[in-house]
């Protein structure tokens, strides 16, 4: 459950790696010195990118940096999903990023990446189209493409920066936690009531230490990451035609309207409006 270091390795005669991974009953946790481009279509799944936890609907188009921690983006998924995923070095062309003044612009991009950025609206759709046309292209097309998307992410203006400063591996190699334990913790029990005592005891630190170095790691106190982590559930079930009250009573919740409220903070919305709006 420690954090764990990927080792890439690049397509066979190419500059990078491009794949479907397929990894949702696992917790990979996980860095690697390249950079990463993930595009991910899926009903609703957790996006945990350096100290960001949130979670995603429908797709998500991500690109990290180098050496940020971040959770794979099917994990625990329980519906059907389609991913693809590219891993690149900084300088995968060379000395043509420092020599070619036309590339200054993914220059720039790429040191952003390390903040992890999220795109969205017509970025994202018209990108995740040229990334499932990639795949059935010959290397040199691909590597054209590949650029192209680069180019209309790096002049987009429909992105969000999931982290306000550097969360590289550096901050998270001793991590005392081990996420990966209290992920596990949190999926056995969150229909239940978790006890932030076990999980502290469970990680070898007191309850009061425990709850001020989570905070520090991920922002969010326990009871709020428990409280995302079972509305990011519930949206799995209503997608799956769950009556709400079922949904409730199925995540852990033992007031309907709490619920309703708790759902309305996180999502934006209640939970029939979500449910008719996504099944609509």
């Amino acid at each position: 459950m420690k954090i764990q270091k990927e080792v890439v390795v690049p397509n066979p005669g190419q500059s990078f790696k491009l794949f479907n991974p397929s990894l949702r009953k696992n917790f990979f946790w996980h860095y690697h010195p390249e950079f990463e481009l993930v595009y991910v279509e899926a009903l609703t799944g957790i996006r945990h990118v350096g100290q960001h936890i949130s979670n995603y609907m429908e797709s998500d188009l991500v690109l990290i940096g180098a050496n940020i921690p971040h959770l794979n983006f099917d994990y625990e998924l329980k519906t059907e999903y389609r991913q693809i995923v590219i891993q690149f070095k900084e300088y995968f062309l060379g000395e043509a990023f420092k020599e070619a003044p036309e590339l200054n612009n993914i220059q720039a991009l790429f040191k952003k990446a390390h903040l992890g950025l999220a795109f969205i609206g017509d970025t994202k759709n018209i990108v995740a189209e040229k990334l499932k046309a990639l795949q059935s292209m010959e290397k040199f097309k691909q590597l054209l493409c590949l650029l192209e998307i680069f180019q209309i992410l790096a002049l987009s203006d429909e992105v969000i920066e999931l982290n306000d400063r550097d969360t590289s591996v550096s901050l998270f190699l001793n991590d005392k936690i081990r996420m990966g334990a209290v992920y596990e913790y949190i999926q056995a029990n969150f229909d239940n009531t978790p006890d932030v005592n076990k999980v502290a005891s469970s990680v070898h630190l007191s309850t009061a230490a425990f709850c001020r170095y989570f905070k520090k790691q991920t922002k969010m106190t326990f009871t709020d990451f428990v409280n995302q982590y079972r509305i990011t559930q519930a949206k799995t079930l209503l997608l799956q035609d769950k009556t709400i009250s079922e949904t409730c009573y199925e995540v852990g919740f033992e007031s309907l309207s709490y619920f309703n409220k708790l759902f309305r903070k996180i999502a934006g919305e209640n939970p029939s409006a979500f449910k008719k709006r996504y099944l609509k």
